[in-house]
């Protein structure tokens, strides 16, 4: 079983696959790097559209009391999300590329996941910094954007434990990788991302309440966007779902990645 001590002597391979990984990426693209932030703001725009145009969703009062801005309320969540969603594939991706190297020389399975999480990380501190300009033109900045390092911190252990699990058993049932997809697009809707927790009532509102991706969202909107800090309810879920998440999926993953290697 590998700790965590002993993936970070390895940081210097963790580094080199990272940045292996990034020069990879744009690799023969024109618009190189630029991909970082239209992919984003492709996004971004479609669901402003939809959500907010056509299906005529509003965003509350800023926290500095300016008119709410749909664009910049569903920004704030997207940027969650796709710390979310990124680092998930991202692990599963890495762990299946991976199989090369770990048949050939020993170093932690756990060492080319974790390159690709601080890909992710950078890419979300990217958003975040578009996102926090944004905020910065339209008056609606306080000190609660320092509340972002949490949050992102305790996504990313939420996040990289189900990250392992998933590459670990789309090994041994490559079908994995497709119903993650799947599954991705159902807790999306399933999360308050593009509508208000408060129109939804009765069981279904237990339910958002009970999913983590709820609490990450509303911290981030309620540091970001309403200048306030997120409730106890919602630092004491975020923490037990990553704590939760990262411990049990390390133990899963270095139980059974010795007995799937063979097969990468």
């Amino acid at each position: 079983m590998s700790t965590p001590a002993q993936v970070y002597a390895y940081r210097t391979l963790i580094v080199n696959l990272a940045q292996r990984d990034l020069k990879a990426r744009y690799k023969r693209s024109i618009l190189g790097w630029l991909w970082s932030l239209i992919n984003p703001a492709s996004t971004l725009g479609i669901y402003t559209v939809v959500f907010g145009v056509i299906l005529k969703g509003v965003a509350p009062t800023m926290g500095s009391g300016r008119t709410g801005i749909f664009a910049l309320y569903l920004f704030c969540a997207l940027v969650v999300w796709n710390l979310f969603s990124g680092t998930i594939n991202i692990a599963i991706s890495s762990f299946q590329s991976a199989g090369g190297l770990l048949t050939r020389t020993y170093f932690p399975p756990e060492a080319p996941m974790v390159a690709g999480l601080v890909n992710v990380l950078l890419q979300a501190v990217i958003e975040a910094c578009i996102l926090m300009f944004f905020m910065l033109v339209v008056g609606n900045v306080s000190w609660t954007v320092v509340i972002i390092l949490p949050i992102f911190v305790l996504l990313a252990c939420f996040a990289f434990g189900i990250g392992l699990v998933l590459a670990v058993f789309n090994i041994r049932y490559r079908d994995v990788a497709y119903l993650v997809g799947i599954l991705l697009q159902v807790w999306f809707y399933a999360t308050p991302i593009v509508y208000e927790i408060t129109l939804i009532g009765g069981a279904g509102h237990t339910f958002l309440q009970c999913n983590p991706m709820t609490h990450f969202v509303y911290a981030m909107r309620q540091s970001i966007y309403m200048l306030g800090t997120p409730t106890l309810i919602n630092w004491v879920v975020m923490a037990i779902s990553a704590a939760v998440s990262l411990v049990g999926g390390w133990m899963i993953f270095s139980r059974l990645a010795p007995r799937v290697i063979e097969e990468l």
